[in-house]
């Protein structure tokens, strides 16, 4: 069973030497591990680096998604683990990963879902928002770890057909949940999306950034940089 505990978890390496023998100098590097970054809201804001987006040479397909998911083994896609351990009460999972029953509250709009297949998987900074951001500068590896992205529980989020697809791509200069009390949490949520994985604001989005930002004074981000 995928846990939350199980995407937010970080996959770290460690290399056994024998002692007895001579360690290169070229072999004794230490991998760099990122660093987890926690910042109030405005201060978050303030690190998103400005610049003109591009739609140019953008496709859906660009991104792979859905993949296998963190356990390859489970038979579940990655928009099924998300439905996991998003649920407030457990489906059952059947062969193939088929899902029954289960509750989940969709946050933009506080509505009770009891059936999986009237819940989208949306991604927190949409796909071709990223693209516009810095993501066309990517190799195909790299977009499809964006695509399913669960490193950050952020990244991923089951919310009602309705909300996801009125949102679409836009960015919140032009679209906010209908639901007022989620609006500092998703601004938060955009903000720790874009400085994981070190995307860019256009000038319109920044400015609404910092207006919500004022007014979510208490709001915290929580972000690990990106592998």
């Amino acid at each position: 069973m995928i846990t939350n505990l199980l995407r937010g978890a970080a996959a770290f390496c460690l290399a056994l030497t024998p002692l007895a023998l001579p360690v290169p100098v070229a072999a004794a590097t230490t991998a760099v591990v990122p660093v987890p970054e926690v910042l109030p809201l405005e201060d978050a804001v303030g690190k998103l680096p400005v610049a003109e987006e591009g739609r140019t040479g953008y496709t859906r397909d660009s991104f792979r998604h859905w993949n296998t998911g963190l356990d390859a083994a489970d038979g579940c896609n990655t928009r099924n683990e998300v439905l996991l351990a998003e649920a407030v009460q457990e489906p059952a999972v059947a062969a193939g990963c088929k899902l029954t029953g289960g509750t989940w509250v969709s946050y933009y709009d506080n509505v009770e879902v009891i059936e999986a297949g009237k819940l989208d998987i949306d991604h927190m900074v949409p796909l071709a928002e990223a693209w516009d951001s810095g993501a066309s500068a990517w190799d195909a590896k790299r977009r499809e770890a964006y695509a399913n992205d669960q490193g950050a529980t952020a990244s991923l989020v089951a919310v009602t057909a309705r909300t996801n697809r009125s949102k679409a791509d836009q960015d919140p200069a032009t679209w906010m949940p209908p639901l007022p009390e989620a609006h500092c949490r998703y601004i938060g949520e955009w903000t720790a999306t874009k400085l994981r994985w070190n995307l860019t604001v256009d000038q319109t989005e920044a400015e609404a950034l910092k207006v919500y930002a004022e007014a979510c004074e208490t709001t915290v981000v929580h972000y690990n940089p990106a592998p």
